[in-house]
């Protein structure tokens, strides 16, 4: 039996190295490990979506005995208005 592959349309060829599929193999495996870490630095690259902060309140109170002028964002005293009596 000869070494020699025969094709369909009547051509030799010869007999291909084993370092050739060697190298074939190793290209293979290198192109899937950089589309691996490709898309693995695409996904680490993108922000962090952050929570949307609600917009602050800005409240007052116009009960009787509430402080007069006073103003609250969020719960917490920030000030007073000079000169209101009500709001």
């Amino acid at each position: 039996m000869s070494s020699l592959k025969y094709l369909r349309a009547g051509a030799v060829e010869a007999p291909r190295p084993a370092h050739e599929a060697a190298r074939r193999l190793a290209a293979v495996a290198l192109r899937s490990a950089s589309a691996s870490l490709a898309r693995l630095s695409r996904r680490l690259a993108r922000p962090v979506s952050a929570t949307p902060q609600p917009e602050p309140q800005l409240e007052f109170y116009a009960e009787a005995g509430a402080p007069e002028g006073a103003l609250y964002l969020d719960g917490r005293l920030v000030g007073w208005v000079a000169g209101v009596r009500r709001l």
